[in-house]
């Protein structure tokens, strides 16, 4: 490949050789790989990286989440577009100056976007994976949130107890069987804690659904993704502990996220 040939030869060759390799994507990848690589050689290597099976994601070093660029690691969950209808169901229930918690942040993506789009939340995002927490701490600066390692609730201050708004979480509710059945980009390049959500997929949702009216103000909202086939069961376990629960549902973007809301005394509208 010769960087002095005319540049929609270079990209018709890199779209070839994606499509091979089963890309599904592979006119805007070939884009975004040819916008990253320097030159002919470092060109091939990110495409040859690619045809191996490596995340996109990881090989440009960025994903593009509600129109933020989000630095990325290899080994770190990349946040997946369907998980921006959890950022816009989190935006028609928070306020300017809300508590924002984002649990199992990864790469702070979705607390990024929150803090992106109202003014002056106090946002505290949480990872039990400290190179996620590394990478969530470039991506929510200093000035737009404060970023923990820890499991769960366990690092944040225990002066927001009740005082809580927003408490969002993607946690993995990946059935630990159902991992082998992934796509290898994520079973293989994404870190395993990231993905696995025990035997049903919901180990790590049972634990926030059930500590989280000790964190939430009244009225406060707890929103979590989860699956189509795992929604009734996240429901349920909202209900269980006085959440009283909504399922909202985008067919477009294959997206789930079950609403919970601390009803003991709402939020006026």
């Amino acid at each position: 490949m010769d960087y002095r040939e005319d540049g929609s030869i270079i990209w018709q060759m890199v779209v070839r050789k994606l499509r091979a390799a089963g890309c599904v994507f592979a006119e805007e990848e070939a884009r975004l790989l040819i916008a990253a690589s320097n030159n002919s050689t470092e060109l091939a290597k990110l495409v040859d990286r690619r045809i191996d099976g490596f995340p996109l994601e990881h090989i440009i070093g960025c994903a593009d989440f509600c129109g933020l660029r989000i630095e990325l690691d290899p080994g770190i969950f990349v946040p997946r577009q369907r998980t921006e209808f959890l950022v816009r169901q989190a935006l028609a229930h928070t306020r300017p100056g809300d508590v924002v918690v984002d649990l199992c942040c990864g790469s702070g993506a979705l607390g990024a976007a929150l803090a992106a789009l109202i003014e002056r939340i106090e946002l505290h995002a949480v990872d039990i994976d400290p190179a996620a927490v590394q990478c969530a701490r470039r991506n929510i600066q200093l000035d737009k949130g404060f970023v923990y390692e820890g499991d769960l609730y366990d690092p944040i201050p225990v002066q927001l107890y009740n005082r809580v708004n927003v408490i969002i979480a993607n946690a993995p509710y990946v059935p630990t069987e159902a991992i082998k059945f992934m796509p290898t980009e994520a079973r293989v390049h994404e870190a395993r804690i990231a993905l696995d959500g025990g035997a049903d997929g919901l180990d790590v949702q049972r634990r926030i659904v059930a500590e989280a009216p000790l964190w939430l103000a009244k009225g406060g909202y707890l929103l979590v993704e989860t699956s189509e086939k795992q929604a009734p069961l996240t429901a349920e376990l909202f209900a269980q502990y006085g959440l009283i629960p909504k399922w909202v549902r985008s067919e477009e973007q294959d997206a789930n996220v079950i609403i919970g809301i601390r009803t003991d005394h709402p939020r006026p509208s």
